[in-house]
């Protein structure tokens, strides 16, 4: 498990950045959850991260509005599956952080003759509508 977290192609996190905290979990687990640290918080700085370009680190604190991301997972019954929630989730998040911004949309209007076509069936409309009316 212990490992770099791959958010892309280009951006992989060193294990010793991510910080990892157990502690008992009050989800499914039966009896074993009185005994067993299976909830699982993963915990990244982005602003002391080497990890990141400047130019994404930028983007990615702007977004995210704090420097450090934290993510809880205890979900599942066993720690391990709650720490591979966690690092999806927080790969996850990093990408939707760092992602491009959208492309701006061009502003476009309807041609003349898309115009002219839906008043006339507008006018069509209204015209058999005003022939239903009782005189």
């Amino acid at each position: 498990m212990p490992g770099p977290l791959v958010v892309n192609d280009s951006v992989v996190i060193p294990d010793a950045e991510l910080v990892w905290r157990f502690s008992r979990s009050s989800g499914p687990g039966g009896q074993g959850v009185n005994t067993t640290d299976s909830r699982v918080e993963l915990s990244f700085d982005v602003s002391s991260s080497t990890a990141l370009p400047a130019a994404l680190k930028a983007r990615a604190l702007d977004r995210l509005g704090s420097p450090v991301i934290t993510i809880a997972a205890s979900e599942h019954r066993s720690q391990l599956r709650n720490r591979e929630a966690a690092e999806q989730r927080l790969a996850q998040r990093l990408r939707e952080a760092i992602a491009p911004p959208p492309k701006r949309r061009r502003p476009t209007k309807p041609s003349r003759g898309a115009v002219e076509r839906r008043i006339t069936a507008k006018k069509q409309r209204s015209d058999l509508k005003r022939l239903r009316r009782a005189p």
